[in-house]
């Protein structure tokens, strides 16, 4: 055969449709973050295609307690991570191979923690089993059990900010939930989450506006993303091609908000708010007044609000949006929800002993597949 031929030949077989690899992976999703966000990353790494099954309410209640969130607003939460291709509602808790089959999906994918039924069955045994089954890294310093313990912490135990960032003050009546960095899983127990430069890489998109694109410029504090933020950053979105978020630093949220927040702190909210598929850009620490200055460098079109009223800024009693308004570029948009990151701490509280319960639970859960790992390493090796 001539090297034409062999040449014609590579190319037609280059020119094949590679088969789409399907992803599937499965899970609570209750009040989606960033460690969420990065499994699902990564998951998508693996594959062309990802679908992700949320479960019920009713199963993750029957099997680790009751979650924060109601099961529509974990299925609008997970689709707006912007790595997620599609959403399947109502998936079992026991990942089958009936499931994968069903959707296409070549394997699974989960963290390297193991997720058990009530009965302590691990969910992903069967997929396992059959070879089709995949494990990415857990992204260490974050957990929904550790969300909901520093909000359970609200009532008795507080982050100071300002002066006394990051120190926490215990009272008496001090919960030993902490936020969770006293457990003893190293699942449930929390490790300081380290931000890098590589992590904030992972997560944005990496792009320029396009020559002309109308740019829209949102800020605040974005602590523990709901579907209210979702809301608000859909209708900001929608008013343009670019959206940029300032995100507000800790000091200044607890300046506005009170000694108990933010609940997550500025790496976090970043690492969040850069996961969700409407926003383009983030501005970290970004100031609380819309200078002139920042609406000049990012050639801003658009700055809106939601419809609540902003405080004034508290040192120099100013508007902080005065600026834009000035400009006739100021707009306000309605979420569609009256969820606030508030009414979520009140729901916690609300349920505090069922809370509580969950976490101790899944913990003793957790301690108890490792001592049984722990002892079938040892009898492997005797």
């Amino acid at each position: 055969m001539s090297s034409e031929n062999n040449a014609s030949g590579a190319g037609a077989s280059d020119n094949k449709k590679r088969k789409q690899v399907r992803v599937w992976c499965d899970g609570c999703y209750d009040m989606v973050h960033f460690g969420h966000a990065n499994s699902l990353r990564q998951a998508k790494a693996l594959g062309d295609y990802l679908i992700v099954g949320v479960h019920t309410d009713e199963e993750i209640t029957q099997h680790k307690g009751p979650p924060v969130f109601n099961e529509q607003e974990r299925y609008e939460m997970v689709r707006a991570i912007k790595w997620v291709d599609e959403v399947v509602e109502g998936a079992p808790y026991v990942t089958t191979l009936e499931t994968l089959d069903e959707y296409n999906c070549d394997f699974c994918v989960h963290g390297n923690d193991i997720t058990t039924t009530a009965e302590g069955v691990d969910t992903y045994q069967l997929v396992k089993d059959a070879g089709r089954y995949k494990e990415v890294e857990r992204t260490q310093g974050v957990s929904t059990t550790d969300l909901v313990g520093r909000m359970l912490l609200l009532t008795r135990e507080h982050f100071r900010r300002g002066e006394k960032e990051y120190t926490l003050e215990k009272d008496e009546h001090s919960s030993t939930l902490a936020t969770d960095s006293q457990a003893r899983s190293p699942w449930t127990g929390m490790s300081q989450f380290l931000p890098t430069t590589r992590k904030i890489q992972q997560f944005s998109e990496g792009k320029e506006p396009l020559p002309g694109a109308k740019i829209v410029y949102v800020t605040g504090a974005f602590d523990v993303l709901h579907p209210g933020h979702l809301g608000f950053l859909r209708a900001a979105r929608a008013l343009g091609d670019f959206l940029i978020v300032g995100l507000h630093t800790d000091p200044c949220v607890n300046m506005y908000k009170g000694s108990n927040y933010p609940i997550m702190n500025l790496h976090e909210r970043t690492l969040s708010v850069l996961a969700c598929k409407y926003v383009s850009e983030v501005v970290i620490g970004a100031p609380y007044l819309v200078t002139p200055d920042l609406l000049d460098h990012f050639n801003v079109a658009v700055v809106a609000h939601g419809q609540a009223i902003p405080p004034n800024d508290p040192v120099t009693g100013e508007d902080p949006y005065a600026e834009p308004k000035r400009r006739g570029m100021f707009q306000t948009v309605d979420s569609g929800s009256d969820l606030t990151t508030q009414k979520m701490v009140q729901r916690i509280i609300a349920k505090r002993l069922e809370f509580e319960a969950r976490n101790q639970a899944k913990e003793k859960k957790e301690l108890a597949i490792i001592d049984a790992l722990k002892k079938a390493n040892a009898n492997n090796n005797t």
